[in-house]
């Protein structure tokens, strides 16, 4: 019965909730509430005030845990396993990857070369900004701030600001130097 109740869940998001418009719009007809609703049931774990924007992808969502106040941007694409913290913002069209292909292999396709998946954890209290890019296996410790358009390929330390491709440390939120 649970797994039928996941299926329906997963297929109404799918179909229906994930097209509802923004939650910042006039005309959002509680579609906020909607998907927060359905994906309390298709994630892994899901916090309270938890806001799943218009257009957002996480394949079956069942290892993606999410804590409180923390949300998924317009159009977000993400892959579990995935652990996002409490009071995660995380902007438009973010794209976070746990798996990669391999390409040592020359008498195997790189299409069939794929390495097992690496959790991308999101530590509480994390900004990231629009179109930014996480590869598997990283880390985004407590406080940081991501950088619009940023490609993160290794673990981001606490309170650090950063970005470009790769990104790096800018400064720190805490005063430390870099």
């Amino acid at each position: 019965m649970k797994k039928l109740r996941y299926y329906i869940c997963l297929g109404l998001y799918y179909m229906v909730a994930r097209h509802l418009p923004g939650s910042d719009t006039p005309y959002s007809l509680g579609s906020k509430k909607i998907r927060g609703f359905l994906c309390k049931r298709i994630f892994k774990s899901t916090g309270s005030n938890v806001n799943i924007e218009h257009g957002v992808y996480f394949a079956s969502g069942r290892d993606i845990e999410i804590g409180n106040n923390s949300g998924l941007g317009l159009n977000c694409r993400v892959n579990g396993p995935l652990k996002i913290g409490d009071d995660v913002m995380i902007g438009p069209d973010v794209m976070i990857f746990t798996q990669n292909h391999k390409h040592d292999r020359l008498d195997i396709p790189m299409r069939l070369q794929t390495d097992p998946k690496k959790p991308v954890i999101i530590e509480d209290d994390v900004w990231i900004a629009a179109r930014v890019i996480v590869l598997p296996g990283v880390t985004i410790h407590k406080g940081a701030i991501v950088g619009a358009g940023a490609v993160v390929t290794k673990d981001v330390p606490e309170y650090a600001i950063v970005g470009g491709n790769p990104a790096k440390v800018i400064k720190y939120r805490d005063g430390r130097k870099v």
